[in-house]
């Protein structure tokens, strides 16, 4: 797990070695034990090392491939890496390290860009060709690990987060509307490939662009899960999916114990987390050490889920660390968390994950997550209104449940010449439901949240939290051969039980009832949820600073309103709406943006 960067100049220049230094340094919170430039004419490459396998120098990066030809730069984890090795040395390669940043560079060699289908892991990664000077840019299949661009005439610049574009120098800063719209509708996501400013883009999960000298290019989407059914298990019972269900899951958090460093669980409390830790005890896993978090109680909720997640701890005979958090760190937390979001996410978890990490990461480098779960097997109570919806109705029952609020009141609360005259955020649904391979209304809300929603929310806040403090977040529930299976399993019985159904029947046995019965919780931010005191001060600070009133994204009369009663106004499912124009405002200020 690291952080990278690098420019590919096509106007015949140099790439600017300075830029890539800055751009790398950026990012040492991600990689802080080690880094490395290396620059050959056009193209310059920059790495910041978080050690996880292969801790010697030799798994260093930029990574060099002389023989063959290629540098490449990494993000991420391979889990097959071992058996790739194994059968590209078959295919006569010779390996100089032990790391599965040099098995990419090998498989690129053996594959091509058609190497991606042999990865099983969470990767961003670019390679270049020093001969013919083409690139390969990469991003795993759910998007896990991040890539940002900044394309400009005869220069593209990359990232593993957007502040290190920005160090830089030279990005379009300027608000883009769409953007500003799927922010203010999906609870701050912005689908790939835009981000909120108009200068800045992101590569899309599960795609492959190839770039040549002259800096024309191609991309490849190589990966589409079917949310659909599988002729071939239509003759499937119940008791079929779950024990298919717990199998795959089996795998994946096996795969997820690959590293050259101790691997912890972050473990709230929830089924998700609670599973995944029983089942490393199942698999004989000694001396693993599990972390969970809690804050003071705030407007009447609970704000820890301590008495779950010590219930498995002691079941499983877990080193178990309980973290509270004291009131005197939340507010720091939150100015660290909005300095470490890549993009503005209005979601209080990232306050949560932010102070979590970094405690945790004074005890393991790698931990896994029990993140992906609700959005892959249909755990939110958005997706129980969507049954039994007509395909051709689907679009308008998602809006009325998901949407943050209406486009009329959207109209009400943007100043004048923010919101466009075409509907963004349903002319995005509604082409994302049309597309084959999602049978039902529940089918397509799932593919949607699963490829889009889990990318830009939840996925991109443990991502950015975790590697604030150098900690890498490995996800089993996102092991793509777990979502596809996931993805063909009959609506009704993901949606029975209150959600996840079949996976809280497979988890019989295996975790404690009390854990499956249980309410659903989230991660807990009281204070966030219910604005008062030194937090709301911080909320009004934010949407009256003079940089807020010169960029005029909001109606003053509205911004007053709110304020006067910060706790009032929620969108469709719950969230503050005050919290979500200031979290926008605070990630812009926060980056210098006028």
């Amino acid at each position: 797990m690291c952080g990278l960067a690098g420019e590919l100049r096509f106007d015949g220049r140099s790439a600017d070695l300075g830029a890539v230094d800055r751009m790398t340094a950026c990012q040492r919170d991600r990689g802080p034990d080690g880094s490395g430039l290396w620059a050959n004419g056009r193209v310059a490459l920059g790495h910041r090392r978080l050690s996880i396998i292969d801790l010697s120098a030799a798994g260093g990066q930029p990574m060099v491939d002389a023989p063959l030809g290629l540098t490449i730069v990494f993000n991420g984890c391979i889990y097959n890496h071992r058996q790739l090795r194994a059968e590209l040395e078959a295919k006569g390669h010779r390996f100089f390290s032990t790391s599965d940043t040099e098995v990419i560079g090998k498989a690129y060699a053996e594959w091509g860009m058609d190497c991606v289908d042999h990865l099983l892991g969470m990767f961003a990664f670019v390679i270049v060709e020093h001969a013919s000077g083409r690139a390969m840019l990469a991003r795993d299949r759910l998007g896990i690990k991040p890539l940002y661009l900044d394309e400009r005439p005869g220069r593209l610049r990359f990232a593993s987060t957007l502040p290190a574009l920005l160090e830089g120098g030279d990005v379009d800063t300027s608000i883009d509307p769409t953007a500003l719209e799927h922010y203010m509708t999906f609870h701050s996501v912005v689908p790939a490939p835009r981000t909120i400013l108009n200068g800045v883009r992101k590569l899309p999960p599960a795609t492959v662009r190839m770039i040549e000298a002259d800096g024309s290019w191609n991309d490849h989407v190589y990966w589409t899960p079917v949310f659909d059914r599988d002729p071939d298990r239509v003759g499937w019972s119940e008791r079929d999916w779950e024990d298919a269900l717990i199998g795959s899951l089996r795998t994946a958090v096996e795969r997820r114990m690959v590293s050259d460093v101790p691997v912890g669980v972050l473990l709230s409390g929830g089924i998700d987390s609670s599973l995944v830790v029983a089942l490393l005890a199942e698999a004989g896993q000694h001396d693993l050490q599990t972390f969970s978090i809690g804050f003071d109680s705030a407007g009447g909720e609970s704000g820890d889920e301590f008495e779950y997640s010590s219930l498995v701890a002691e079941r499983f005979g877990t080193d178990h660390h309980r973290i509270p958090i004291s009131s005197d760190r939340l507010l720091p937390g939150i100015d660290g968390s909005i300095a470490a979001m890549s993009e503005p996410m209005v979601s209080h978890d990232c306050v949560a994950f932010y102070l979590l990490s970094q405690d945790v990461s004074a005890s393991v480098k790698v931990v896994q997550s029990g993140q992906g779960a609700d959005e892959v097997l249909g755990g939110y109570d958005w997706y129980p209104p969507l049954a039994g919806v007509a395909r051709e109705d689907a679009v308008a029952a998602y809006s009325r449940v998901f949407f943050d609020r209406p486009r009329a009141e959207l109209a009400r609360i943007l100043k004048p010449g923010w919101l466009s005259g075409t509907d963004a955020a349903t002319t995005f649904i509604e082409a994302a439901f049309a597309a084959p391979g999602a049978g039902t209304a529940v089918d397509a809300a799932l593919r949607n949240d699963t490829t889009v929603m889990l990318v830009d929310d939840p996925v991109k806040r443990v991502d950015n939290m975790t590697m604030a403090w150098g900690l890498e977040a490995r996800v089993p529930f996102l092991d793509h051969e777990f979502v596809e299976l996931a993805a063909s399993i009959p609506p009704e019985l993901k949606l029975a039980d209150g959600g996840k159904g079949v996976l809280k029947r497979a988890s019989r046995g295996i975790v404690p009832d009390e854990v499956i019965d249980r309410t659903k919780g989230y991660f807990p931010v009281p204070a966030i949820r219910q604005l008062e005191g030194p937090y709301l001060a911080r909320v009004r600070e934010a949407l009256t600073d003079p940089a807020a009133r010169e960029r005029g994204l909001f109606e003053p009369a509205v911004v007053e309103r709110m304020l006067s009663a910060p706790n009032e106004t929620r969108t469709t499912l719950g969230s503050n709406a005050l919290w979500q124009l200031a979290l926008l405002e605070m990630w812009l200020q926060e980056r210098g943006i006028r």
